[in-house]
């Protein structure tokens, strides 16, 4: 008997317990096996179920992340391509964005720097957010730059958007408006959902025994990053903002907090 797409829908969120949004996953694995968007499903679900569909159930209830089976991920303004060996970009990451927006209200900032871009996710929503600017992407992992370079091409940003191998700020000597990082923050005995410690890159997520590490690394170098009257906006753990205030703070910058939609400390706006 061949299930109807609501039954087949059912079916798969039903596998999905582990997900915060089951139901909203098998919406999305049903689109992208019918290669529709999830708005033209959910306008027409008469259509029969795609064979693919099954196979890209069983993915995800081996909790493989849904943005590598679809291969994509929307942030901010944009969609970006995403696979195995990068970030999947957060929606609570778009707070750095807004936080920015408020920093430069009235003023765009003219040269962006993105350190530890991943697959390009903060340089190329602000690039998107101010047309006349130009950035740069660093990052340590050279799958990352090759997702990052293809969602520039994709974005029609490559012309603005240039990206290098680097181990955050090092050996760069040119100032920016604004400095945008989501170091790696999880300590390293933290658990986390299987989706994310069994698929994404733990260079990316774990930074030592208290999640500061790459803080340590990255505070010293800000200030010699900032234009004048610039600003660094840069994700933290919710409970690190005291932490890295201070390692800031003891580089010479002042920081102030700011919170996710869901009330968390989310990041922090360094100034000279």
């Amino acid at each position: 008997m061949t299930l109807s797409i609501p039954a087949a829908l059912a079916a798969a969120a039903a596998r999905f317990a582990f997900s915060a949004t089951p139901r909203l996953d098998a919406e999305l694995l049903m689109a992208h096996a019918l290669m529709i968007d999830r708005t033209a499903l959910l306008l027409d679900s008469d259509r029969a179920v795609s064979p693919g569909f099954a196979a890209l159930v069983e993915r995800r209830a081996a909790q493989e992340p849904i943005a590598y089976i679809t291969g994509t991920r929307g942030f901010w303004s944009i969609d970006l391509a995403v696979g195995p060996g990068v970030l999947v970009p957060r929606a609570d990451s778009e707070t750095l964005i807004e936080a920015a927006v408020a920093q430069f209200a009235g003023r765009p900032p003219g040269r962006i720097l993105d350190l530890g871009t991943g697959p390009g996710t903060l340089l190329l929503a602000a690039l998107a957010e101010w047309p006349a600017a130009t950035g740069l992407g660093v990052d340590a992992s050279p799958d990352a730059l090759g997702y990052a370079r293809r969602n520039a091409a994709a974005l029609a940003m490559e012309a603005r958007a240039a990206f290098a191998l680097g181990n955050w700020g090092a050996g760069i000597a040119e100032r920016f408006d604004l400095v945008l990082a989501n170091p790696p923050y999880v300590a390293t005995g933290d658990d986390l959902p299987a989706e994310v410690r069994d698929h994404e890159p733990a260079a990316a997520l774990f930074a030592g025994a208290d999640g500061l590490d790459d803080y340590r690394r990255l505070a010293p170098q800000l200030a010699g990053l900032i234009a004048p009257g610039g600003a660094a906006v840069i994700e933290i753990g919710a409970d690190q903002a005291a932490a890295v205030t201070a390692l800031l703070a003891g580089a010479g910058l002042r920081a102030t907090t700011v919170r996710d939609l869901g009330g968390r400390d989310r990041c922090l706006v360094a100034t000279a």
